[in-house]
């Protein structure tokens, strides 16, 4: 069977537009020779519609436009993801569905099973579980419709546990289908890729015996990435075709409906690699391999594009310290905009190192961006003259320090309002964590591109950028000079991170355990950690939330970001 794979990238809520991606999408495929065509998760309104589907004419309008998606559909099936008013009253008012559009009509529907309500998932707020996943005869075929987390039930995936009774691969199981479709909205983050392609769907595949094509949503939601990386397995867990990632891309795939029995199937090794496996045609897309900084890099620059295209940016802002997080922000920034559309800005202070603004002009320069310099010694003069009869008899402390941060805050927020720019903050993860960043200050933005990247991959990525893996093809962008030279805030003399924090490595390693990990930090001492060091940075992130909570959204590249996903209290007590 030939099966058009739609990996597309829709924007929340725009019904009308996703309605025209998804009817072009339709057309394209079926002009290729495809007998069925395959659309993600939510297709039709976007995934994450969140509160909006609380609105009140949204899903009926959401209903409008998949009616005239179906009308559009003729003897070439289309699967769509959709939002589906329950019709009994009882329980959740709205399903996720996928809907079966043939001939002018929806001739069956799909109902998700398994919702989740972890990480950034909100997912039983709004929709009603369905009890068993849908089945539906075509042209003497059997599809098995499902959606997204339906497939995620692997005992070695800790999310499993969440659900009890049959899963919906066991009860499909029953139904011996010849094909299996699961239309998805799967955010990424590193390393999950791996696991959905070597584990979760080549194990549907083995159990029910049969082929199994999963089709990803792809672009940036708010903080959310989608990789897209659709594939196909055969009935033995192959991957018989893989699409780009972080990419739209159509694809007409030829796909074997003969069935295994489910014994001879589970014989196959699940752990079986991409490079052990059979020549295939058509083979896997250059970027289908997962490759953590390259991943990461153009996950970000996805994520930036799309958040800055679908809110209605056109050009981006970057204070440039010189140092090697704003370097990594403008080289995203260049990237996702185009460097005729980005503007870095060099705001020196009185005490701000020659070295650190010659960093910012020649970054500026390899990158062929606009180049500005604002000096700040007077505003910051002004600012402390002013507070001069409030403070005096007090001596000088993080506060005047957080002033010239915050003067820089005043004077990129006011170019931001004048040129209509996307302000970007340049703070990591490792800084938001233990609070090494001023509200106001340099928090200050529309968005946090990097909070989710810790210290120790930004000084990887760097050199990545720099390699000849990446885009730039080895020509040196960022210089050595910013990725070498010790990190510092330079808002005191002779300043350096290391002052305050210990080395980047045993903090990373510390925040991964507390914050990612849920480690305590007795679990921490335990693991080696000198207990000095962890109660400092555990009380740290315990202080700081207040501050997180304040900050522009960040893009979300790990299994648990600072965002929708974590949701500790301000104000709390509880010490580990």
């Amino acid at each position: 069977m030939r099966l058009g794979l739609a990996q597309l990238n829709p924007t929340v809520g725009d019904l009308a537009g996703n309605r025209r991606k998804i009817l072009d999408a339709y057309t394209a495929l079926v002009a290729q020779g495809a007998e069925l065509v395959v659309f993600p998760e939510l297709a039709v309104c976007g995934y994450p519609p969140r509160d909006l589907l609380f609105k009140r004419r949204f899903v009926p309008d959401v209903a409008e436009t998949l009616a005239q998606i179906a009308a559009a559909t003729g003897a070439v099936p289309a699967i769509v993801g959709t939002v589906e008013l329950n019709p009994t009253g009882r329980g959740r008012p709205f399903y996720n569905s996928a809907a079966f559009c043939y001939r002018g009509a929806v001739v069956a529907i799909g109902r998700k099973c398994l919702l989740p309500t972890y990480d950034v998932f909100d997912e039983d707020r709004y929709f009603e579980p369905a009890t068993s996943p849908t089945v539906v005869d075509h042209a003497g075929i059997r599809i098995g419709l499902t959606i997204c987390e339906d497939i995620w039930t692997h005992p070695m995936i800790s999310t499993r546990r969440l659900y009890s009774g049959r899963m919906p691969i066991e009860q499909l199981a029953d139904q011996k289908c010849d094909l299996m479709v699961n239309l998805s909205a799967s955010p990424w983050h590193h390393a999950k890729d791996g696991v959905r392609q070597n584990l979760v769907v080549p194990k549907a595949a083995r159990a029910l015996g049969c082929a199994v094509v999963y089709v990803n949503a792809v672009g940036g939601n708010d903080e959310l990435i989608f990789d897209g990386r659709s594939h196909v397995v055969d009935a033995h867990g192959h991957v018989t075709a893989g699409l780009a990632a972080f990419a739209e891309e159509l694809r007409v795939v030829d796909v074997s409906l003969a069935r295994t029995s489910v014994s001879s199937a589970s014989a196959s090794s699940a752990a079986a690699s991409v490079s052990q496996r059979p020549t295939l045609n058509p083979p896997l897309a250059a970027s289908f391999a997962p490759a953590e900084l390259s991943d990461i890099y153009h996950a970000l620059v996805l994520g930036l594009r799309d958040y800055a295209q679908k809110s209605g940016f056109k050009r981006a802002l970057i204070a440039l310290s010189g140092g090697i997080d704003s370097a990594i922000v403008a080289v995203l920034a260049a990237d996702a905009f185009g460097p005729e559309n980005v503007i870095g800005v060099s705001l020196p202070s009185a005490i701000s190192s020659q070295h650190s603004r010659d960093d910012a002009r020649l970054l500026a320069e390899n990158l062929g961006i606009r180049f500005e310099t604002i000096a700040i010694a007077d505003a910051v003069i002004a600012a402390e003259t002013t507070l001069g009869p409030l403070f005096a008899g007090r001596p000088p402390d993080v506060t005047e320090e957080n002033i010239q941060a915050r003067v820089r805050g005043v004077l990129m927020m006011a170019l931001s309002n004048k040129f209509g720019s996307l302000l970007l903050t340049t703070g990591n993860k490792s800084e938001m964590a233990v609070g090494y960043c001023t509200l106001y200050g340099d928090m200050c933005g529309g968005l946090a591109v990097i909070s989710d990247v810790f210290k120790t991959q930004i000084f990887a990525l760097a050199r990545w950028i720099n390699s000849p893996a990446a885009p730039g093809a080895g020509r040196e962008i960022i210089p050595l000079n910013t990725i070498e030279k010790p990190p510092s805030a330079e808002l005191r003399p002779g300043q350096v991170d290391q002052d305050s924090l210990p080395p980047y490595d045993i903090l990373d390693a510390i925040l991964k355990g507390y914050v990612e990990e849920g480690l305590s930090r007795r679990d921490l001492i335990a693991q080696g950690f000198a207990e000095s060091v962890v109660n400092d940075v555990v009380r740290k992130v315990d202080l700081n939330e207040y501050k997180r909570k304040q900050a522009a959204p960040g893009l979300k590249i790990t299994p648990l970001a600072f965002g929708v996903g974590r949701r500790i209290p301000i104000v709390q007590k509880y010490v580990s």
